[in-house]
């Protein structure tokens, strides 16, 4: 027996919003800076042999250029070559796509500019996660969704969204990057979700669980981008949605 991964990538500029601030990076393909979004939904299959990334970038920075930053770091991971660690490929990576944006920053004399990074690397034996931010990565497995990212938020202050305490685009001698990492397993029907806020500050995560237990794959993608634009969509809304599937090696 083996497994397949069915995906599928949308990236929307939402209700609000003059740019889409966000960018993916979804088994090879990702957004050009300017570019508001995805014109359909991104949809393929990967073998875990093949080792495919799949992440979220939510760029911060308005006027600020946080497109760019969440350019560099989504254009960044295709360079990538991961080993037998992931762990160590993931920090050498967010230091060199730290390093760029920051330079990037200091050439055009901007005040900050920056991006969240929540990346899936499924390969041969291990499924591995890694983020910085507070774009979020669930899991729904035996009709039970959570979250597995980790969130670098300061506690929030009456009721405002909480700033970050971790992003790409810091310099090195202000804060020392802690990126959170993970590792899991392979099982059947398992679902994997990596978000902007865009989706999950504007749907529930009941309703999330509920358009994934429930509608199709085919539909499912569909369905995440309608709620959070009816619920305001008030922020880019960029999500992949992944589906394990196990494959019988024998076909009748």
């Amino acid at each position: 027996m083996g497994y397949e991964i069915e995906y599928y990538c949308v990236s929307h500029i939402g209700n609000c919003r003059k740019s889409n601030q966000d960018n993916f990076y979804c088994n090879g393909k990702y957004l050009y800076i300017g570019t508001k979004g995805t014109k359909k939904t991104i949809h393929g299959s990967v073998k875990p042999s093949d080792s495919a990334i799949f992440g979220i970038f939510d760029g911060m920075g308005g006027e600020e250029k946080g497109e760019v930053a969440a350019y560099i770091a989504a254009k960044n991971i295709m360079k990538v070559s991961f080993t037998d660690n992931p762990k160590d490929t993931f920090d050498e990576y967010c230091k060199q796509a730290n390093a760029e944006i920051c330079n990037y920053t200091k050439r055009h004399q901007l005040t900050s500019m920056g991006t969240t990074m929540a990346v899936l690397l499924l390969h041969k034996k291990k499924i591995s996660l890694c983020n910085i931010g507070d774009s979020k990565i669930f899991l729904l497995s035996n009709n039970e969704l959570q979250q597995i990212s980790y969130d670098h938020v300061l506690f929030s202050i009456n009721g405002r969204k909480p700033p970050l305490t971790q992003n790409l685009g810091i310099p090195e001698e202000e804060l020392t990057l802690s990126p959170y990492y993970a590792e899991g397993e392979y099982h059947n029907n398992d679902v994997y979700l990596i978000c902007s806020d865009g989706l999950s500050d504007m749907v529930p995560v009941e309703e999330l669980k509920q358009i994934l237990t429930t509608a199709s794959p085919d539909t499912a993608s569909e369905l995440l981008l309608q709620s959070a634009l009816g619920h305001g969509g008030k922020d880019n809304i960029t999500f992949i949605v992944l589906y394990i599937k196990k494959k019988s090696l024998f076909h009748i």
